[in-house]
């Protein structure tokens, strides 16, 4: 009975050994990746049958004994403390998160090399890429938002007269089936609802179709907004080199396109050609409508609090914010050309004229100046 006995419990300290040193394999094949020394493994006592030697370690119990030595333990701790920075780390903002995108990080190749390309200091690569990407990109979509606009405008009579058609047939029909004025006014929304997609249909002029140009706008200008912040702030390996020559790429009192404008000139500037583009949109539209006027006046603030925040970021941002928004001001100036509307079969419209900037100058200066 005690030779079974032994023999059993030789067998379960072969297999406890047998696991835990496939455990400290594996434990050591992850030290190896760490950033500290390798962990050596450790190789268990010989297993033997000697009964003097088992009584001699049988007061010391095997789920006691460490698996590696202190010291080893000790150096492997700034493995684990790496992984814990690396996943708290990992869960950074949104902003950041967009910054780090790839469209941002292909928008940085693409000044980079424009700048490489042109040899043109930065502050000419910034407002000759914007010139070109706008040109190219967001001048067409402009053209079409136009036609949209006026195909729209152009179906106003029509939909007005088939308005008054559908009122009196609902009316008609309401006689004959005893219709209360709530199923009235529904039947003749959905109605009317119907006739006008279908001519929008016909026409292919859905209003939707005009917001195309702000749905590509937009990214793009927060794409090469992000791009200039990384370039200016230097946040890469990439964006590091280039961040010394942002430092001396500016001119005349912002040399430096890495800090902010102190000046406040840009920032200005850039306020002042906001408010400019609002009041000519606000001009072209001689009976605005409330919901109309509530769009006109929070455009206004927004143009305002581009001030304040124009000086708070790079030079390099607030350049580019100008930039783009004084192209956009040169682009729906250019727009009104009738020769160009002609050109890109723009539809008439009601606020056509054959003199449009003296109009747009002479309704600035009544309305402002007088």
């Amino acid at each position: 009975m005690p030779s079974s006995y032994r023999l059993v419990r030789m067998l379960w300290l072969k297999t406890t050994m047998q696991l835990r040193t496939d455990s400290l394999r594996k434990l050591c094949q992850v030290s190896r990746h760490s950033s500290g020394p390798p962990a050596q493994s450790v190789t268990p006592a010989p297993f033997t049958s000697d009964r003097r030697a088992t009584s001699r370690h049988r007061h010391v119990p095997l789920h006691t004994l460490p698996l590696l030595h202190p010291s080893r333990l000790h150096r492997s701790a700034p493995c684990l403390h790496l992984c814990r920075q690396a996943s708290t780390t990992g869960g950074a903002g949104w902003y950041e998160g967009v910054a780090d995108s790839i469209p941002v990080h292909v928008t940085e190749q693409l000044l980079t090399w424009v700048n490489q390309a042109t040899g043109l200091p930065w502050w000419a690569t910034i407002v000759c890429t914007t010139f070109a990407l706008r040109t190219a990109i967001t001048l067409p979509l402009g053209a079409y938002q136009a036609v949209v606009v006026a195909k729209v405008e152009g179906l106003q009579p029509e939909i007005a007269e088939l308005a008054k058609r559908l009122h009196y047939e609902i009316s008609v029909r309401a006689k004959e089936k005893n219709w209360t004025d709530k199923k009235c006014r529904y039947q003749f929304k959905k109605n009317l609802k119907r006739i006008v997609s279908e001519l929008y249909v016909r026409d292919n002029c859905h209003p939707f179709k005009a917001s195309v140009l702000i749905w590509v706008q937009l990214p793009m200008w927060v794409c090469l907004s992000l791009a200039l912040r990384n370039l200016s702030l230097g946040l890469s390996e990439a964006t590091t080199a280039l961040q010394g020559e942002l430092t001396v790429g500016g001119a005349l009192w912002f040399s430096d396109l890495t800090l902010p404008d102190s000046t406040w000139i840009v920032p200005i500037s850039l306020g002042l050609v906001n408010l400019l583009i609002t009041e000519i949109f606000a001009l072209q539209r001689r009976e605005a409508s409330k919901v109309q006027k509530y769009v006109t006046h929070f455009i206004r603030g927004i143009s305002v609090l581009m001030v304040p925040l124009a000086a708070t970021v790079p030079s390099s941002m607030a350049l580019y914010w100008l930039s783009s928004s004084c192209v956009g001001l040169g682009h729906n100036l250019l727009l009104r050309s009738p020769r160009l509307r002609r050109l890109c079969h723009i539809p008439p419209m009601r606020s056509d004229s054959d003199t449009p900037y003296r109009d747009i100058a002479s309704s600035l200066v009544a309305k402002y100046i007088k």
